[in-house]
């Protein structure tokens, strides 16, 4: 992961808050129609709360290249679902610890995220990664 030991930092704290029963919980794929139905969510909502994110997520970068792997169609079915539960996790703004909340709103997202990672890193692929910094470039400009 592009920022490997920042994330741990940032996703340390949380994880107290969030057990890892409720992320596993969190992270399960699903069925297809609920993978369709997190697609759904994630694609409609996902860049605008990466802006809204940018600045209290250390590893955007891994965010944004797990977005692009998700809806590669070349990902195994257990990682797309695995990232979309995460993404879609992210994604909506109500969720144990609400983002609106100044400081600690993204804290849930990123033990979520974190984990997700940690799980299916080995399917993210380099192309994946150009693709998230470019759409970071564009989106930081």
């Amino acid at each position: 992961m592009a920022e490997q030991a920042g994330a741990e930092q940032a996703g340390a704290g949380s994880k107290s808050r969030l057990t890892k029963a409720r992320i596993t919980e969190i992270l399960a794929p699903g069925s297809a129609e609920d993978q369709e139905r997190q697609e759904h969510r994630v694609r409609s909502g996902f860049f605008s709360t990466v802006r809204r994110a940018l600045r209290h997520v250390p590893f955007m970068e891994d965010v944004v290249a797990a977005y692009y792997c998700a809806l590669d169609p070349q990902t195994p079915a257990a990682t797309r679902g695995i990232l979309l539960a995460a993404l879609a996790y992210f994604v909506v703004p109500v969720d144990i610890i609400p983002d609106m909340l100044f400081g600690l709103g993204f804290t849930d997202d990123l033990a979520v995220l974190w984990a997700a990672f940690r799980a299916v890193q080995n399917n993210i692929r380099p192309e994946h990664y150009v693709a998230a910094r470019e759409r970071l470039d564009d989106i930081k400009a």
